[in-house]
């Protein structure tokens, strides 16, 4: 019998999202361990899910655990960015009824030492794809200071950015998450509630998986796609996320698309994709988070294609 793993974030305002959405096909970009895609394809018994994930340990466990909903279900191994593009144009723009992306790092993951995504790892690795020819070891050991600087500087917003790219030059090589960690902890930049090397590991493991330009790239496909009946979730957990998808979704309900030194409209101002769904990020209620602190950081906006605001 399956040990089923931790409940995903935002799971209740998940499912109010894809609550009442016609048959069709909902896409899970990032399946993960199943969490949300069970949830979704219990509670909507007239959609097939489509989930994709990177992950080989991931993809067995749901694999495994989807397997009770049978053809309801397909996963797809790759990259969503990439993945999402061919799912589309097999199944049809307008039979898809919802996206869902969870971006970053599972529970799981972070727990799996040996993926080196934790703090206190024996290994440096963070791949979310074990196949990838780039890992936290050629980062850490490789990158010019120049490079590592800009990485714990735009990744992960630490103020002393200059001052550790400089200490793990001079001090490596490192061959464990743990081992650098150790070494770094007395110019690391103290937090409330978290780990001080948290910021530091996200930075490097956005650096790993190319995250923010996977989902500029999901962003730019859905767009190119203009999907007339969907309803698209994105759940982020870091602030240049969060601020890519809200950029994105306010420019996808802007009708009129002339520069703004126009004097007059000359579009047709006909261009809106679609309306915003969340004014302001959905967050964690209180039980949650006293349920699971990693949920935190998470933000979840909502755009419904082919709808309006008028």
């Amino acid at each position: 019998m399956q040990k089923i793993p931790h409940v995903p974030v935002l799971y209740r305002e998940v499912l109010e999202v894809f609550s009442e959405v016609e048959p069709g096909v909902i896409i899970d970009c990032t399946m993960g361990y199943g969490g949300h895609s069970s949830m979704i394809l219990e509670a909507n018994p007239n959609i097939k899910l489509i989930g994709i994930d990177q992950d080989v340990t991931a993809i067995t466990f749901s694999s495994a655990r989807l397997s009770k909903y049978k053809d309801r279900v397909e996963i797809r191994k790759g990259r969503f960015a990439s993945v999402i593009k061919d799912i589309i144009n097999e199944y049809g723009r307008e039979n898809i009824r919802g996206i869902l992306a969870d971006i970053g790092v599972s529970s799981l993951q972070l727990d799996q030492k040996d993926r080196g995504f934790s703090y206190d790892s024996d290994s440096l690795d963070m791949r979310m794809n074990v196949e990838a020819p780039l890992s936290a070891i050629n980062v850490v050991n490789e990158y010019s200071q120049k490079e590592l600087e800009k990485i714990f500087l735009e990744y992960g917003e630490l103020y002393n950015a200059k001052q550790l790219a400089s200490f793990v030059v001079k001090n490596r090589p490192f061959v464990s998450a743990k081992e650098m960690v150790e070494k770094m902890m007395p110019i690391l930049p103290k937090a409330k509630k978290i780990h001080p090397a948290t910021l530091l590991m996200q930075a490097i493991r956005i650096e790993v998986n190319n995250e923010l330009g996977e989902l500029e790239l999901l962003l730019q496909t859905l767009e190119e796609a203009k999907l007339p009946n969907a309803k698209i979730a994105i759940i982020s957990f870091h602030s240049l996320e969060d601020r890519i998808v809200k950029n994105y979704f306010s420019k996808w309900r802007q009708s009129c698309i002339c520069p703004p030194e126009a004097m007059r409209c000359t579009c047709k101002n006909n261009h809106s994709l679609g309306k915003i769904l969340t004014k302001k990020p959905i967050i964690a209620k209180d039980d949650e988070l006293k349920q699971n602190p990693r949920s935190r950081s998470a933000k979840m906006r909502v755009f419904e294609m082919g709808s309006s605001d008028e």
